[in-house]
């Protein structure tokens, strides 16, 4: 996610509902991730954007609806990074699966280590707009289970159910790519993500006859 904000603020009456719109939205993002959401107030929106806060309120209705937003903004990105993965042409279903998981604990990791104020945010989407936090869940979900599909059509999986084997993937893994949870794994006590990966896909491939006498 890009940090550079421009250092001219332009004229809202000159620009498109859309350009200003992103413009709230950047400089919400900003402030969530250095002060915290619950320090962030419109107010403080406005005044770096150069409006009043009447105006901002123009493009949304509400604080909730300038989080949802911006939540929204970032678990894009989550979700195509995951897509991205998933869609690579010429690399096994294993291969994918394994990259996603690991690209999945990666990001989260990241932001939470880089921008521990951002939880406040995550904190407060779940409590107030938790319809936004569950599509989220659902496409990184469809996503798994894009994979697990072509493993069973290739034959390097088998599974009665793709979409079923996904959401089991999911929950597996919730610990280690969970924004409010990462930052409470113990490494000593559980298996780590490679461990789990390993278990999640020996049960994926397809089971061996057992050798005749």
């Amino acid at each position: 996610m890009s940090s550079a904000y421009p250092t001219a603020i332009p004229d809202p009456a000159e620009e498109s509902a859309p350009t200003t719109r992103c413009r709230i939205l950047a400089v919400a993002e900003r402030s969530f991730r250095e002060i915290g959401y619950q320090k962030t107030t419109v107010a403080d929106i406005a005044k770096t954007l150069k409006m009043s806060p009447a105006n901002v309120y123009r493009f949304f209705e509400s604080k909730k609806a300038i989080n949802e937003a911006v939540v929204e903004r970032v678990t894009g990105e989550i979700e195509a990074l995951i897509a991205g993965i998933a869609d690579a042409p010429g690399r096994t279903a294993e291969a994918r699966l394994r990259e996603a998981v690991a690209a999945l604990h990666r990001d989260t990791t990241g932001r939470w280590a880089g921008y521990p104020r951002i939880h406040e945010m995550i904190e407060a989407a779940m409590g107030e707009s938790w319809e936004v936090c569950r599509q989220h869940v659902d496409r990184i979900g469809a996503v798994f289970e894009r994979i697990v599909r072509d493993g069973v059509r290739t034959g390097e999986f088998e599974a009665a159910d793709p979409a079923v084997a996904a959401r089991c993937i999911q929950a597996a893994i919730t610990r280690h790519t969970h924004p409010l949870l990462v930052s409470q794994t113990h490494p000593e006590l559980e298996p780590s993500l490679v461990e789990l990966v390993d278990f999640l896909l020996r049960s994926l491939r397809p089971a061996r006859e057992p050798a005749r006498g």
